[in-house]
């Protein structure tokens, strides 16, 4: 006799036995009396038909994976389970992916989508399961807290890909089909003013003046300046060439096609790295530690950043915050917004204005003040126009 249960994060499914195999239909319905109640009538009209040989699979489920093999007649599981097909995708895809994504790819599948969809039948994955998924991602508890969406979705991004592959070469219908990514929070933007950043640099250590006046004036990503090799600056054209990325222990490409770039050197930042060259300038990194090795990003945000911004008296706020302050100082000073772009390795200017929207009217005075200004110097020179045209040069009236 067959069952309805209740997964974790309380949707209905059907539990029952058809032709000697354990078959488990999930639905869509929240556990409410109204849901379980028809569930069970169904369910007892399902009983009913398998006990008199009736039953049709089809006729019930006819998008489960399992309608074809018994409408066939075929008996057992010639399925493949999500580990075999996990394993074999990444094993098949891998040549495709930088080193990091690789490393990333395989972390998730073993350390979360492995350990919990591990003997499932890959095609028998639905979208109820998927839900139930990220519930009980959403309750795991780290350092920080609770799992995040972002980090959530992170996850699930990759057993998409997986499942998507595997619905396309067996043919079924994935489960990702209609199934949006949870919704995220915008990472919050806190640039500096130039008045802040001149405070930083006057409190940071002389070891690191440098780094960070890099780091303010031409927006690079942590990745790429801790990865900045001296055969990537051009002192003669005046360009920094971002063509590596020290990223989780490991030389990278950067991280999309308009990340390679050359970044235009301006003059303090030129002096910066002069000055570093004097320091750094007999080995291979520009930036590095005592061992000629990159820097450890946390331990310098730990030891160098946060202290810093605490000493000269400012809020707390990450170290990518830098990034961000490039920009913003560009705009404010009303540099081409494709330069800034290039500038930056954005593939154009419209992420530019999302990114840095808010801020733009306050910074470059795109507030309709300028507006104003052109409205009444251009009214000004008109009415001055109408009086020399409605007045000779003899100052008689025409």
């Amino acid at each position: 006799m067959g069952n309805v249960r209740m997964t974790k994060a309380e949707y209905l499914y059907f539990d029952f036995f058809y032709e000697g195999e354990r078959c488990r239909e999930y639905t869509e319905l929240k556990n409410t009396p109204e849901n379980m109640k028809l569930m069970k009538e169904a369910m007892d009209r399902i009983d009913g038909e398998i006990n008199l040989g009736t039953f049709s699979y089809s006729k019930y489920f006819p998008q489960s994976s399992k309608e074809k093999r018994f409408s066939c007649g075929e008996e057992g599981d010639d399925g493949i389970t999500f580990r075999e097909y996990a394993q074999k995708w990444y094993r098949n895809n891998k040549v495709q992916w930088k080193p990091s994504v690789r490393k990333d790819f395989r972390s998730t599948m073993e350390g979360h989508l492995i350990p919990y969809f591990g003997d499932q039948d890959v095609s028998e994955i639905t979208k109820p399961m998927i839900k139930e998924y990220r519930t009980t991602l959403s309750e795991l508890k780290g350092r920080k807290g609770t799992l995040s969406n972002k980090r959530n979705n992170n996850i699930t991004s990759v057993l998409r890909l997986i499942l998507n592959e595997a619905a396309e070469e067996f043919q079924f219908t994935s489960p990702f089909a209609d199934l949006k990514p949870l919704p995220l929070t915008k990472p919050e933007i806190l640039p500096l003013s130039l008045k802040e950043v001149f405070l930083f640099l006057e409190a940071v250590v002389k070891a690191f003046h440098n780094y960070y006046i890099v780091r303010f004036f031409t927006g690079m990503r942590t990745a790429e300046i801790d990865g900045l090799k001296w055969r990537y600056i051009d002192f003669v054209n005046k360009k920094i060439l971002i063509r590596e990325t020290w990223q989780n222990n490991q030389w990278v490409p950067p991280k999309t096609k308009s990340s390679i770039r050359d970044i235009d050197m301006s003059k303090m930042v030129e002096k910066a790295l002069l000055d570093q060259k004097c320091m750094t300038g007999k080995g291979e990194l520009v930036f590095c530690n005592k061992n000629d090795k990159p820097f450890d990003y946390n331990n310098i945000s730990n030891r160098i950043w946060y202290p810093t911004l605490k000493k000269a008296g400012l809020a707390p706020r990450n170290a990518y915050q830098t990034r961000h302050t490039a920009a913003t100082l560009w705009l404010a000073s009303g540099e081409n917004p494709e330069w800034i772009a290039k500038q930056m390795g954005h593939a154009d200017s419209q992420m530019l204005f999302t990114i840095y929207s808010k801020f733009i009217p306050n910074l470059t005075r795109r507030d309709g003040s300028a507006f104003e200004r052109l409205f009444e110097r251009k009214l000004n020179e008109f009415k001055s126009n109408r009086d020399n045209e409605e007045t000779g040069e003899s100052g008689k009236v025409k």
